[in-house]
C-alpha cells in the first residue's frame, strides 16, 4: 500500500507492455476518453522487439501483414523486406509512435514489480521499479508470450570467461560474432536465426540440439517496387482476412483430408506450399495434418526428403531430418530459415546432439559434454527459451482479492476464462496471455482482435458505472475443460513443447494457448459479449 508521502496517480486503466497488445489498448481506450497509461520496462516501444535484437532476429510473419490493419497507418508503411529484421520493426514502432502520438502516456524503463487488489478501494495497487505507485481500477497486463527468458542450470556458466548472453537478453550495442568461436545452445527460433548469422561470420560455429527444429524455407528477399505497389492494392483485404484464419494470417487450411486423396494430389499441394515458403507448408497444408497421424506422417516425409536432400553427410542428414519422426509435424512451431541446413555442409559448423552427449558443465574456456570433450569457445549464446505465456504474469508479485500470489494460484496449472481473466483477481484482463489464442496466432492481429474484446469489455463496465468484475472458479474450470477436449482431438500432446509448458522443469503439463483457431475463439468470445458476460461476476 502506499504511504501518505508518496505522489499516487490515479487512473482508469494501467496497461502493462508497449508492444502491439499494449499499444492497441492505449490508442483505442484514450480515444474513448479514459485514463489510461502503459508501462514499459525497456526504453523504446515494440515490446519483445525492443529485446530481441540479436543477429539474424527477424520476424517469422510476412511483414505485410506483421502491422496494425488501420489504413491510415498501413497503406503510408513498407517494410523493406519480405521478412523484416528486428530493426525495421522497431522502425515501424517509432512510426506508429509518431502517426499516434503514443509516447507521451507511455512511461519508460519502468517494470511493475507488484500488483495488489485494494477490496475497499476497489483498485488495483501497482508498484514500480522507478518507486511510483498506481491506482487503476483496472490492470491490463499485455506481456506476450515470450516475456520471461529461461535459462538452463548449466553448472560452470558463471566461470566461463567469455561472453555469454540469451537472446532475449542480447546487448543492445550488439556483439561482433566475426572471426570468433561460437557455441549456440537451442535450436528453436532464436537458436536458428544466430547460427545463420554466426555461419557467415564466425570462424567456427557449433550447435547444441537437444530435439532438431523440422524448420521451413522463409524465401526471404528485398521487395522491389513493383511488389511494393502490388501489396499495398490487396492489402486492405489481407488483413481483414486475418481473423478469418486458424492463426490470423492470410492463408488458412486446405479444406481436403490428406488422407482422401493420391499420392499424386497430396505431393501437388505440398510443393506450391513449399515454394511459396515461409508458414504455408505448416498452417496451408490439409486440413487434418494436424489432428490425424496417417496424414501428419504424410507431410513429415515430404518435408525430411526436401530437407535431407541439402545436407551431403548423411550421418548429420539423420540427426537434422530423422528418418523417424521426432514428434508430430507442426505441434511444435517450426522455425522460417534460410541456409540453415546448407550451412552443415561447411567445415567451420559442427553439430553436438545433447541425446547422445548431455551438457556436463560450462568451463572457463566452453562447454564440456558428459564424454569428456571440452570444446572452446569466445562465445555461447542461449538460445533457450522462455518460460512461456504464464511467466511474464508469474514474474511479477500480483496479489488476488485474498492476497494469493498468482503464481502460487497456478503453481499446478492455469485456468484463465476465456484467455483474459481468472477467480481471485477482479478487475484483471490480461491480452495475449495464457489459454488465449495468442501462441497460434500472430501477434499483432490478436492485438487487435482480442484487444478490440478487451477495449469493448472495459468500455462496457466503466461507461455504465461497474466497478468490478471478475471470473469464477467455474468458469475457469470450464474453459480449461474446453481446452482440454479440443487438445485430445490433436496431436499436439504428442510433443514436449512450450505450447505444453513442457520446456519449463516442474511446470505442469497442459495447452497453454486456445487450439482450436481464432474464427473458433471469436465465436466463444461473441457468444459470451450477446448474453451480458454472464459468466462473469459484474458488481
Amino acid at each position: 500500500m502506499s504511504t501518505n508521502s508518496e505522489v499516487v496517480e490515479e487512473l482508469d486503466v494501467l496497461v502493462v507492455g508497449g508492444g502491439f497488445a499494449g499499444l492497441y489498448q492505449l490508442d483505442r481506450l484514450r480515444s474513448l476518453g479514459y485514463s489510461v497509461k502503459v508501462f514499459e520496462a525497456g526504453s523504446e516501444l515494440g515490446g519483445i522487439w525492443y529485446w530481441n535484437c540479436y543477429p539474424g532476429a527477424r520476424v517469422d510473419t510476412e511483414g505485410s501483414l506483421y502491422q496494425f490493419s488501420r489504413p491510415d497507418l498501413s497503406q503510408e508503411w513498407e517494410y523493406r523486406e519480405l521478412y523484416p529484421a528486428w530493426d525495421e520493426v522497431r522502425a515501424y514502432f517509432h512510426y506508429i509512435d509518431k502517426k499516434l502520438d503514443l509516447s507521451k502516456d507511455i512511461r519508460f524503463n519502468t517494470r511493475v514489480n507488484s500488483a495488489e487488489y485494494d477490496s475497499a478501494a476497489k483498485k488495483w495497487v501497482v508498484h514500480s521499479s522507478d518507486g511510483s505507485t498506481v491506482h487503476c481500477r483496472f490492470f491490463v497486463p499485455c506481456l506476450g508470450f515470450a516475456s520471461k527468458p529461461y535459462t538452463p542450470p548449466l553448472a560452470g556458466l558463471n566461470s566461463f570467461q567469455g561472453a555469454a548472453h540469451h537472446t532475449a537478453l542480447w546487448p543492445q550495442e550488439g556483439v561482433d560474432m566475426t572471426g570468433k568461436r561460437v557455441a549456440v545452445l537451442g535450436t528453436g527460433a532464436s537458436g536458428i536465426q544466430v547460427f545463420q548469422e554466426a555461419g557467415r561470420d564466425a570462424a567456427e560455429v557449433t550447435l547444441f540440439q537437444r530435439t532438431p527444429n523440422l524448420a521451413l524455407p522463409m524465401g526471404q528477399r528485398t521487395l522491389t517496387p513493383d511488389e511494393q505497389k502490388f501489396i499495398k492494392e490487396g492489402l486492405d483485404e489481407r488483413l481483414a482476412r486475418r481473423g478469418e484464419t486458424f492463426a490470423g494470417l492470410d492463408f488458412d487450411f486446405a479444406p481436403a483430408n490428406a488422407v482422401d486423396v493420391t499420392e499424386e494430389e497430396r505431393n501437388k499441394l505440398y510443393e506450391e506450399l513449399w515454394q511459396g515458403g515461409g508458414f504455408r507448408f505448416w498452417l496451408g497444408p490439409f486440413q487434418d495434418t494436424l489432428f490425424v497421424q496417417e496424414s501428419n506422417d504424410y507431410a513429415y516425409a515430404f518435408w525430411r526428403d526436401k530437407v535431407r536432400a541439402r545436407i551431403n553427410d548423411p550421418a548429420l542428414a539423420e540427426k537434422l531430418a530423422p528418418t523417424v519422426q521426432p514428434h508430430p509435424f507442426g505441434v511444435k512451431r517450426p522455425s522460417l530459415e534460410q541456409n540453415f541446413y546448407d550451412l552443415f555442409n561447411n567445415d567451420n559448423v559442427h553439430l553436438v546432439d545433447l541425446k547422445e552427449t548431455p551438457i556436463a558443465s560450462i568451463t572457463e574456456r566452453g562447454i564440456r559434454t558428459n564424454d569428456g570433450v571440452e570444446r572452446e569457445f569466445d562465445l555461447i549464446v542461449l538460445a533457450t527459451g522462455f518460460d512461456s505465456v504464464t511467466g511474464g504474469l508469474t514474474a511479477i508479485d500480483i496479489r488476488g482479492e485474498d492476497g494469493t500470489l498468482l503464481r502460487d494460484k497456478w503453481a499446478n496449472g492455469v485456468d484463465a476464462h476465456l484467455g483474459i481473466a481468472t477467480a481471485g483477481f477482479p478487475n484483471m484482463l490480461f491480452v495475449y496471455g495464457p489459454q488465449s489464442p495468442s501462441g497460434f496466432a500472430i501477434g499483432p492481429t490478436s492485438a487487435e482482435i482480442q484487444g478490440e474484446m478487451i477495449v469493448g469489455l472495459l468500455d462496457h463496465l466503466l461507461s455504465n458505472g461497474h466497478t468490478r468484475i471478475e471470473s469464477t472458479e467455474e468458469a475457469d474450470g470450464a474453459w480449461s475443460d474446453h481446452i482440454a477436449e479440443v487438445l485430445d482431438t490433436t496431436l499436439f500432446a504428442k510433443a514436449e513443447s512450450w505450447y505444453m509448458g513442457a520446456n519449463i522443469p516442474g511446470k505442469r503439463m497442459q495447452m497453454l494457448n486456445y487450439p482450436a483457431g481464432l474464427p473458433a475463439y471469436r465465436a466463444k468470445f461473441a457468444e459470451e459479449q450477446a448474453e451480458g458476460y454472464a459468466t462473469f461476476e459484474i458488481a
